[in-house]
C-alpha cells in the first residue's frame, strides 16, 4: 500500500469522463471520473487583449494593439481583415510561399502571443478580439442537471441514415457510476441508444459509476491545451501503435448520468426539514478551498500541443481552413475539407485528427452511435500513422478512450488507457485515468495499485488519494479510507470536488462515529451536490417537492395505499408462504448496509420489471400490484418484501434518487423494538398500515424485537414527476 502523506496540495489531475466521467472520469468518469471517466478537464479561454465592445474610436489602451496588427500585417492587409473581411487569409498564407516565406509559422510563432481565440494562430477572428470588436470565446464544458432524456423518436432527423438513437443512460460501469454513491454498472449497446438498461443498481456502494454525459457539450477543439509537466520532447514521434482489440469489449453503460459530474442537479429543490440537531457540537474547521478561491488560484502554466509534424506543415493553410469551418459550427464543410486533406495527403497526421474531431462533433449533433464509431476509429488511425507528434497521439486516444466510454465500451477504453501509459509513463494524469477505467471494470484490485504506484510518486495528488479512499472505503476498510477521502477533497485538485466523494467521506465518518460527517455533507451541499444537509441523493430531478415523510392524500396514490391496506392479509400471507416453502428466494441485502444482524429480501418488480419467477411465489398479490402503474412502471424503484431478524442495524443511509417515493406497508410487527428514522424524526411500523417516506433522505433502521419484523416495499413515482419523464427517465 501507498504511503500516506499528510502534506497538502500537489499537482492536480483529472479524470476523463463522464467522462467521463470521467470520467471522467470520469468517472467513477467515469469518470471520470469522474469519470467518468469521469469523468476530462474544463478548458480555458486563452487570455490577450483587452474588450471595450465598442467599434468605433481608439483608446489609448488598444492604440499600441493596433500598432502591432499594423506593423506585423501590413496597414492595409489589417484593415481590410478587421473592419471589412474583404482578405482572404488563405490566399495571403498561399501566396507568401511564392516569397519563399513561410508566413503561416511566422504568424504562429511571432503572433501565438496575440493568439486570442485559441485556434493556434493569429488571423481575422484575433484581430477583432484584440481591438475590441468581438467577445473573447470560451469552450467550457456545460454539466446540465439531470432532467428527463428526450425518447428516441425525437431524435432529429439526420442525413446519411445516422442512427435514430438517443441516449437514455450512460455510459458506466461508468455507465460507471455511482452507487447511490457510486452506481453500479449496467448492460447496454450505446450511449446515444434509448434503452431499458442505462441502469444503476440499487444502493451499491463497491462500484464505480461515471455521471452522464449524453446531452453534454463537449467541445473538442484543437486547442486544448495540456499541463506544462506532461509536455515531452516535440520532436518525438509515436509509431505502431496497435489496434485495442474491440472483440472482447462489453457493452456496459454508466448512468453517468457521470459523466460525467453533475454538480448543480440539486440546486432550487426545497426542503421541509434540513436541520441538524447536535451539529453545533463540531467545532473542527474544514479546510476545502471555496470555489471562489479555486478561482483565484493562478493557473498552472499551459502549452498549446503541438499538432503539426515537418509535412503538416506544408499544408498548414489548408488545414487551418478546414480548422476553422469546424470551429464555426460548419460541420458539413468541415468534414468535407478535412476528407478531401485526407485523400490528398492520406500520410498528414494533422488531417486525420481533424477528420476524428469532425466526425465526433457531428455524431453529437446528429446523436449517432455510428457516426462516433467512426470518429473513435479515426482517432486511431491518426494516433498510428508514421511521424504522428507525440501530443497529437496523446490527445487522440485520451478523446478515443473517452467516447469508448461513453458508448459503453469498458473493456475497448481501458486496452486504449494501457497503450497511453505505456507511451507516456511519466505521465501520472493517464495514470489516474487508467485507474478510473480499471473502477469502470469492476477490477478494484488493478485500480488500487495504480493509484498506490501514483501515490509513490506524487504524494500529495488529489486526484488519486479521492479514488483510493474510495477504493478502501469499498473494501470496507472505512477507518483507512477517511484520511485518503479528507485530503483529497481538501487538495482542491481538480476532479476531487465532487458529491460522491463527499457521500462517502460522511458515510466513512458516520460508520466510526465522527460527527464530523455532517459538516462535510453541509459543505457537499453548499458546493451544491447535496439538496441538503439530510437529502443527499445524487440522481435527480430539479424542483420536485422534498420532505422526509409523506401523507397518501399529498403522494396523490390514495387509491393504492388503500389497495395495500384493504388486502394486507393476503400480501402477508403469501409472504409467508414464500418463506416456509422456498427460503432462498429471500436474498441476504448484500449492499453493504448493515452494521450487524440478518436482513433479506424477496424482490418482485425491479427497474420497473415484473419478476415472473418471483410473481409465481405470490400470484395474488402480483395481480393485486399490476392495475397500478405508478409502481409497476417505477424504473427507478423496486417492490419486494423484506424481512429483518432481531439484533440488526442497517447505517444511516440515502436512496439514489429523489424521483420515488418509498411506501413500506406493515405484515408482521413486533411490538416493540423496531422502529425507522427518516431525517430526523423516527416512527415505528403497524400491521395492516401504510408508511410513505422519501428515501433520497437519510434514514436509519433499527430491529431490536424478539422476533422477525416483515413489511412490504413498495416504490412509486414521485408525483411531481411528467408523464414524459417517467417514460424517458432512465432506470436505477
Amino acid at each position: 500500500m501507498a504511503p500516506r502523506k499528510n502534506a497538502k496540495g500537489g499537482g492536480g489531475h483529472s479524470s476523463s469522463s463522464s467522462s467521463g466521467s470521467g470520467s471522467g472520469s470520469g468517472s467513477p468518469s467515469t469518470g471520470s471520473s469522474g469519470s467518468s471517466s469521469s469523468p476530462g478537464a474544463r478548458r480555458e479561454a486563452k487570455h490577450g487583449g483587452h474588450k471595450n465592445g465598442r467599434r468605433g474610436g481608439i483608446s489609448g489602451g488598444s492604440f499600441f494593439t493596433w500598432f502591432m496588427v499594423i506593423a506585423l500585417l501590413g496597414v492595409w492587409t489589417s484593415v481590410a481583415i478587421v473592419w471589412f473581411d474583404l482578405v482572404d487569409y488563405e490566399e495571403v498564407l498561399a501566396k507568401a510561399k511564392d516569397f519563399r516565406y513561410n508566413l503561416s509559422e511566422v504568424l504562429q510563432g511571432k503572433l501565438g502571443v496575440y493568439d486570442a481565440d485559441g485556434d493556434g494562430d493569429f488571423d481575422v477572428d484575433d484581430a477583432k478580439v484584440l481591438l475590441g470588436l468581438k467577445e473573447r470565446s470560451t469552450s467550457e464544458k456545460t454539466f446540465p442537471p439531470e432532467e428527463a432524456k428526450p425518447p428516441a423518436e425525437l431524435e432529429e432527423q439526420a442525413p446519411e441514415g445516422a442512427d435514430p438513437q438517443l441516449e437514455a443512460e450512460g455510459p458506466a460501469g461508468e455507465r460507471q457510476p455511482e452507487v447511490e454513491d457510486f452506481l453500479t454498472v449496467t448492460d447496454g449497446d450505446d450511449r446515444f441508444e434509448a434503452m431499458e438498461s442505462g441502469a444503476v443498481h440499487e444502493e451499491t456502494e463497491d462500484s464505480y459509476h461515471m455521471e452522464e454525459m449524453a446531452s453534454q457539450d463537449h467541445p473538442n477543439d484543437v486547442e486544448e491545451m495540456m499541463h506544462e509537466q506532461e509536455r515531452s520532447d516535440p520532436s518525438e514521434t509515436a509509431r505502431d501503435i496497435d489496434e485495442p482489440q474491440q472483440g472482447a469489449e462489453e457493452a456496459t453503460h454508466q448512468d453517468y448520468a457521470e459523466p460525467v459530474y453533475e454538480h448543480s442537479e440539486n440546486e432550487g429543490i426545497e426542503i421541509s426539514d434540513n436541520t441538524i440537531e447536535d451539529s453545533s457540537i463540531i467545532s473542527e474547521e474544514i479546510n476545502v478551498p471555496s470555489v471562489e478561491e479555486q478561482q483565484d488560484t493562478p493557473p498552472v502554466k499551459k502549452k498549446k500541443p503541438k499538432l503539426l509534424n515537418k509535412f503538416d506543415k506544408t499544408i498548414k493553410a489548408e488545414l487551418d481552413a478546414a480548422e476553422r469551418l469546424r470551429k464555426r459550427g460548419k460541420i458539413e464543410e468541415a468534414m468535407n475539407a478535412f476528407e478531401e486533406l485526407v485523400r490528398k495527403y492520406p500520410q498528414s497526421p494533422r488531417a486525420r485528427y481533424g477528420k476524428a474531431q469532425c466526425e465526433d462533433d457531428l455524431a453529437e449533433k446528429r446523436r449517432s452511435n455510428e457516426v462516433l464509431r467512426r470518429a473513435i476509429e479515426t482517432y486511431q488511425e491518426a494516433a498510428s500513422l508514421p511521424d504522428a507528434p507525440t501530443d497529437l497521439v496523446k490527445l487522440s486516444l485520451k478523446r478515443r478512450s473517452e467516447r469508448q466510454q461513453f458508448l459503453g465500451h469498458m473493456r475497448g477504453s481501458l486496452l486504449t488507457l494501457q497503450r497511453l501509459v505505456q507511451l507516456f509513463p511519466g505521465d501520472t494524469t493517464l495514470k489516474n485515468d487508467l485507474g478510473v477505467g480499471y473502477l469502470l471494470m469492476g477490477d478494484n484490485d488493478s485500480a488500487k495499485k495504480v493509484y498506490e504506484e501514483v501515490l509513490n510518486v506524487t504524494p500529495n495528488d488529489g486526484f488519486a488519494k479521492v479514488h483510493y479512499g474510495f477504493i478502501l472505503k469499498a473494501q470496507n476498510k472505512i477507518a483507512e479510507s477517511i484520511p485518503y477521502l479528507k485530503e483529497g477533497i481538501e487538495s482542491g485538485d481538480p476532479g476531487t470536488d465532487d458529491g460522491r466523494f463527499y457521500f462517502h467521506l460522511g458515510d466513512a465518518m458516520q460508520r466510526v462515529g465522527n460527527k464530523e460527517a455532517y459538516k462535510w455533507y453541509e459543505l457537499g451541499h453548499q458546493r451544491g451536490h447535496f439538496a441538503s444537509v439530510w437529502q443527499r441523493s445524487l440522481y435527480n430531478v430539479n424542483g420536485l417537492k422534498a420532505q422526509p415523510w409523506w401523507t397518501p392524500r399529498e403522494t396523490g396514490y390514495t387509491e393504492l395505499v388503500k389497495s395495500l391496506e384493504r388486502n394486507w392479509k393476503l400480501i402477508r400471507d403469501e409472504g409467508l408462504m414464500v418463506m416456509d416453502k422456498a427460503k432462498g428466494l429471500f436474498l441476504p441485502e448484500d449492499e453493504n448496509l448493515r452494521e450487524k444482524g440478518d436482513w433479506s429480501q424477496f424482490t418482485l418488480w425491479q427497474q420497473g420489471r415484473k419478476n415472473e419467477n418471483a410473481c409465481k411465489g405470490a400470484p395474488k398479490t402480483c395481480a393485486l400490484l399490476e392495475k397500478f402503474s405508478e409502481t409497476t412502471g417505477c424504473r427507478r424503484g423496486q417492490i419486494k418484501y423484506s424481512i429483518m431478524h432481531p439484533g440488526t442495524h442497517v447505517w444511516p443511509h440515502t436512496g439514489p434518487t429523489n424521483c420515488r417515493l418509498r411506501m413500506h406497508l406493515g405484515l408482521v410487527i413486533p411490538k416493540e423494538g423496531c422502529k425507522i428514522r427518516c431525517a430526523n424524526e423516527t416512527r415505528a411500523w403497524e400491521e395492516g398500515k401504510v408508511l410513505i417516506f422519501d428515501d433520497s433522505f437519510e434514514h436509519e433502521v433499527w430491529q431490536d424485537a424478539s422476533s422477525f419484523r416483515l413489511i412490504f416495499i413498495v416504490d412509486v413515482w414521485h408525483p411531481e414527476l411528467t408523464p414524459q419523464q417517467r417514460r424517458s427517465l432512465p432506470a436505477i
